[in-house]
């Protein structure tokens, strides 16, 4: 089967490029042909080439809403489209997905489309919410299939009346496994905590550090891994509190699972998420999850059996967390492994890829097998 997958910027590596890697790759051992259209150049477009899988850049995909921009996006990729000649679109992120469903309208090639997190509530302006509502309702009957990442995120559509019931779909994201290696030993102190994500809205830095600001009378350690525009004013607090020393800037790295091996806890405060990759990989090492209230996080982390989950923006609530988990060694280890256990029942990759490869087959009519994987 040929797939063509639509994503938006290759400047940043995020959640939905690294899905559309792993996936690629998935099907490209199994025999199939995917190829990635991306906007631009950057880190995201230069890791698919040395992963071996086919990439095409167009100039006018950008995340920025531009009407004159998106309208020569939609020429441009219906025009790779037409080139490419695959048997489905699946198309990742708000932006990718419209124009993508306006791109392949009247050709008869079915587009899957995956949000990766409602850009209709908390994550953007008021107004700006009543724009993409309109426009995700508008183009929602041009998906085949509309893929949610976990149930909290179909139930917001269909509160918003974006699709029929009928169109919504929900894949849990899923890890590939890592070698016995790279588990967490979470009972290790003093505990090295980590975080991984992008210094960029909507994850919350600040609220992290002010909380750890409150516990500096107990003995951590903190790796903040990601790369993003707020991280210095994140740095300027970490300096005011005087914690230079205990936090490090990891910067972006491909290498979070040794990350998260070397950690004994994992944190994830966020304004706003879908189902954050990050926690899964984090339950994959097997370490305890303390994690903002939002989108599906509850669909992971079940408060008090592995990890604890708290009001987002709550630094009271964030620092008790912390500090119950920093001063137990014992219930840092119960919560990694009932984590892992989780991890192992419902968040591989293979599940998630058979999930996948099924509803593939579904919408094109194609026996298609699903690819054996790690």
């Amino acid at each position: 089967m040929k797939i063509a997958f639509v994503i938006t910027r290759a400047d940043a590596v995020g959640g939905a490029t690294v899905h559309v890697r792993d996936l690629s790759r998935a099907l490209m051992a199994g025999g199939h042909q995917p190829t990635v259209v991306v906007g631009g150049t950057g880190m995201v477009s230069r890791e698919l080439e040395e992963c071996g899988i086919p990439v095409v850049s167009l100039r006018h995909l950008c995340r920025q809403v531009s009407p004159w921009q998106d309208a020569l996006a939609v020429r441009e990729l219906a025009k790779a489209i037409k080139s490419i000649r695959p048997d489905l679109v699946s198309a990742h992120t708000a932006k990718a997905g419209c124009i993508a469903r306006l791109a392949c309208s009247g050709t008869g090639i079915p587009v899957l489309y995956t949000p990766h997190g409602w850009a209709i509530t908390d994550r953007i302006s008021r107004r700006q919410g009543w724009i993409y509502r309109l426009v995700e309702r508008a183009t929602a009957p041009l998906a085949a299939g509309i893929v949610n990442v976990c149930e909290y995120e179909r139930k917001l559509a269909l509160q918003y009346g974006i699709g029929s019931a009928r169109r919504h779909r929900v894949i849990h994201n899923g890890m590939p496994e890592v070698a016995a290696g790279q588990r967490a030993w979470p009972g290790l102190n003093p505990p090295h905590i980590v975080m991984v994500a992008r210094f960029e809205a909507p994850k919350d830095h600040d609220t992290l550090v002010e909380a750890l600001g409150k516990v500096q009378h107990l003995r951590w350690s903190l790796s903040l891994v990601g790369e993003g525009p707020l991280q210095r004013p994140v740095r300027a607090r970490v300096l005011a509190l005087g914690m230079q020393g205990r936090v490090q800037f990891a910067g972006h790295t491909v290498q979070v699972a040794e990350a998260l091996a070397s950690a004994q806890m994992f944190v994830l405060s966020s304004r706003s998420e879908a189902f954050p990759r990050s926690i899964l990989e984090a339950m994959r090492a097997g370490l305890p999850v303390v994690a903002s209230d939002v989108g599906g996080v509850r669909e992971a982390v079940t408060d008090g059996h592995n990890g604890y989950v708290v009001p987002k923006q709550s630094i009271e609530s964030l620092a008790e967390a912390l500090e119950r988990l920093i001063g137990d060694a014992g219930e840092r280890e119960r919560m990694g492994a009932n984590g892992r256990r989780r991890f192992e029942q419902r968040f591989t990759f293979g599940r998630m890829l058979t999930e996948t490869v099924s509803l593939y087959q579904e919408v094109t009519g194609m026996p298609v097998e699903t690819p054996a994987h790690a």
